[in-house]
């Protein structure tokens, strides 16, 4: 054993964030350079229209009178939020550079962003939206939920969306091989919507009412396809010595950045059980 005595500083255990979570292969990510875009963006949403049969010698005219008449939807204005996640360091002066502690800062979101923006996501924008498809028994099974959910979808939105799990319920979803992992390393569903399995999610696994879920139970989201814009990393104060408290004698630096992150049709939930 060896004796004791002064423990030696070493560089910090660098990590890795979760492959499947929002940031992973099911968004498209978009890094913008106009700041207005990072301030919310709206849009005509595109799919959320039924596309209908006819029979070939209907009247194509839009006016009234042809049998049977054709039908036209209005598409609606959808939005999306900004949110702004951050990291912040404090140290005191004789044990941080300001150097070290920006290198800090910023190693620190990009570890936890991604759950950070799930977390905000899943509670102002799913969860506020979402139809409830939970059975007045109670909640079902993970396969049940699953296929609840994807035929929600799909009569709202013919093509592929995302299912929201919560990082502590992933583990189900292959029991009945509900997922398989394709060559680009993301998750699909054998109806081919993606999947992301977020830390985020876990950490809040709230109803469309905002109550948690019960012990033993996690709610499940899906939606349409996800577009993330997101900005650059600014670093707060950009020198040291504004980042210095005299009086406590304290260094502190924030980093934060802002996403905008969007989807479209419907949004569907679920309460599922957490058993096989």
């Amino acid at each position: 054993m060896p004796p004791s005595g002064m423990r030696r500083t070493v560089e910090a255990i660098p990590g890795t964030p979760l492959p499947h979570g929002i940031l992973g292969s099911c968004a498209t990510i978009t890094d913008v350079a106009d700041e207005h875009e990072l301030l919310g963006v709206e849009w005509l949403a595109l799919g959320c229209c039924p596309v209908h049969d006819t029979d070939w010698c209907s009247d194509e005219s839009p006016g009234a009178g042809s049998s049977p008449p054709k039908e036209f939807c209005r598409p609606e204005v959808e939005h999306a939020v900004p949110h702004t996640v951050y990291a912040g360091a404090e140290c005191s002066t004789m044990g941080w550079s300001y150097e070290e502690a920006r290198q800090h800062v910023l190693a620190t979101l990009e570890l936890g962003e991604q759950r950070a923006i799930e977390e905000a996501f899943w509670r102002d924008d799913l969860a506020s939206r979402a139809v409830d498809l939970t059975p007045p028994g109670g909640p079902v099974g993970m396969a049940q939920g699953v296929a609840a959910l994807e035929g929600c979808l799909a009569e709202s939105y013919g093509g592929i969306g995302t299912l929201h799990v919560p990082a502590g319920a992933a583990a189900l979803l292959g029991c009945c091989n509900i997922l398989r992992e394709t060559d680009d390393g993301g998750l699909r569903t054998l109806a081919g919507n993606c999947a992301v399995i977020g830390a985020g999610y876990s950490a809040v696994n709230s109803g469309p009412d905002g109550m948690p879920a019960e012990p033993g139970t996690a709610w499940l989201y899906i939606s349409g396809p996800l577009h993330i814009r997101r900005g650059p990393i600014d670093i707060i104060p950009d020198r040291a010595g504004p980042a210095i408290d005299i009086r406590y004698n304290d260094l502190r630096v924030l980093a934060e950045r802002t996403f905008v992150v969007g989807t479209t049709c419907e949004v569907c939930a679920i309460n599922v059980e957490l058993c096989t």
